[in-house]
């Protein structure tokens, strides 16, 4: 544990943790760790690399440590159904995320590639939904979804994997893997989908995104957090601070596909939690994050996510790239509508350009 954590008022003798200017909390970004574990003003971008590993450790206290990546298996892919559409040939695929599981996944190649040409790739992350990738696909009941289609048809090089527990991964078991977290898990695989497209001759290594909504929202949050050769992370109805998240109610964050640790070791108690969200956003700088966020979304509430949208904008600022940081505010549901769609998109081609 971070001597931080225990600070207090280190730096601020005489005052009480209110009066105090720095807070050393999760909440605030307005801090880092010195060599010696204790909170100092932070105004400079190495100093927010300091308070950035910090961030990934209290993560991964949580949620586990992000296994090794050396001597990675060959990916071994095994293509099943292919089917042709005008624009883009979508294979079903396996392939090996690490020894002992394969991972299912929709591949979308676009057929209007020109020789030597290297297009984009995408991570498309499907919400909950026992149809898994096929949400993404669009054959769930709900029209604003289909986001790895239509990227696809744009002519991106799409993946769209299963997630644990969904789809074709609906028999996963968490209790025989090497994880503390079904989010650490989907992390790896998310990372392993991005080795997957660089391996690909029609895709360009320098140029992948991650979008999702819902369970995929932050998945693509916590993908871009770990993985910096994503360039871009859409997350659409997929986060606001844990005190915001129903309240501070976190049981639905407990299950074996997300951060079980949240109840068994912090007790639901987001003050004791070692990560929130105000870092986790920050934490993705100097990527390009488009957030759609609705008003009327009972899931993730937009006014948590106003708390954190000043402070990390300032994280983006240090990088000197504060237009790479938009949150939209749609007058909807726990819904991906097709303006706030649209835009994520030409989101994600603007800044992969």
């Amino acid at each position: 544990m971070f001597l931080w954590l225990l600070a207090g008022c280190v730096l601020c003798p005489g005052l009480s943790a209110q009066e105090c200017p720095i807070q050393p909390t999760h909440q605030s970004l307005g801090w880092y760790p010195d060599d010696g574990g204790h909170p100092q003003a932070l105004g400079t971008l190495e100093e927010w690399k300091k308070r950035r590993a910090a961030i990934v450790a209290g993560f991964e206290e949580a949620a586990g440590k992000l296994p090794s990546r050396e001597n990675l298996p060959d990916l071994d892919i095994q293509v099943g159904e292919r089917i042709e559409t005008g624009k883009y040939i979508r294979e079903t695929i396996t392939f090996a995320s690490e020894e002992g599981d394969r991972t299912p996944a929709y591949l979308y190649l676009p057929k209007d590639l020109k020789p030597g040409e290297r297009r984009a790739g995408v991570v498309a992350l499907h919400p909950t939904g026992a149809l898994g990738k096929g949400i993404v696909d669009g054959k769930g009941e709900r029209p604003n979804r289909a986001y790895a289609r239509e990227l696809a048809e744009r002519g991106f090089v799409v993946i769209a994997p299963d997630y644990l527990s969904f789809g074709d991964y609906k028999d996963y078991d968490f209790a025989a893997d090497r994880y503390e977290s079904g989010t650490m898990k989907g992390i790896w695989n998310h990372m392993r989908c991005v080795d997957l497209l660089v391996e690909r001759p029609e895709v360009d290594a320098e140029k992948i995104a991650s979008i999702g909504h819902s369970l995929g929202g932050h998945n693509a949050i916590f993908h871009g957090v770990f993985d910096r050769r994503v360039k871009v992370i859409v997350s659409s109805c997929g986060w606001t601070p844990l005190h915001d998240y129903y309240g501070g109610d976190l049981k639905g964050w407990t299950s074996d596909r997300y951060i079980p640790a949240i109840r068994d070791r912090y007790a639901l108690d987001p003050d004791k939690v070692p990560f929130d969200y105000y870092e986790l956003i920050a934490a993705l700088a100097p990527a390009a994050f488009f957030s759609n966020s609705p008003l009327r979304d009972a899931n993730f509430d937009w006014r948590g996510v106003e708390k954190v949208a000043p402070q990390a904008r300032r994280i983006y600022e240090l990088y000197g790239v504060p237009e790479k940081m938009r949150i939209a505010y749609p007058d909807d549901e726990h819904d991906f509508p097709t303006i706030e769609r649209e835009e994520s998109y030409r989101f994600i081609e603007r800044w992969l350009e």
